[in-house]
């Protein structure tokens, strides 16, 4: 994975697909824990094909952990079998999604 601080408040991670997106997302959550209000972590799914009941209780962890410093998480680059997953299990009104990565960037800028 590529993990990028692509400014002081925005944390990018580039995830790649199983079975090292499990350790992705471990390694995102122990980077985001303890950072201050108004920070911003971008997961790119863009790699990424499948999700399973690990990798959402991951995604949700780190989500509660985002949420407690009122810092946000967007999602961005989504495939089609992804999606069907997180509207499967409800998941898809609980974050922010973009389509691409740039976008991710701006609305982590604009704070939207």
């Amino acid at each position: 994975m590529a993990l990028n601080e692509w400014s002081e408040t925005v944390l990018v991670g580039e995830l790649s697909d199983e079975p090292s997106l499990t350790d992705d997302l471990q390694l995102l959550l122990q980077r985001s824990e303890g950072k201050s209000k108004d920070f911003h972590v971008i997961l790119d799914f863009s790699s990424v094909t499948y999700l399973n009941s690990s990798n959402l209780a991951q995604i949700l962890q780190l989500r509660k952990v985002l949420a407690a410093s009122k810092s946000t998480l967007h999602l961005c680059g989504v495939k089609d079998g992804v999606w069907s997953i997180l509207l499967m299990t409800g998941l898809d009104r609980l974050f922010k999604f973009t389509d691409d990565l740039p976008t991710a960037l701006a609305a982590a800028q604009t704070g939207t």
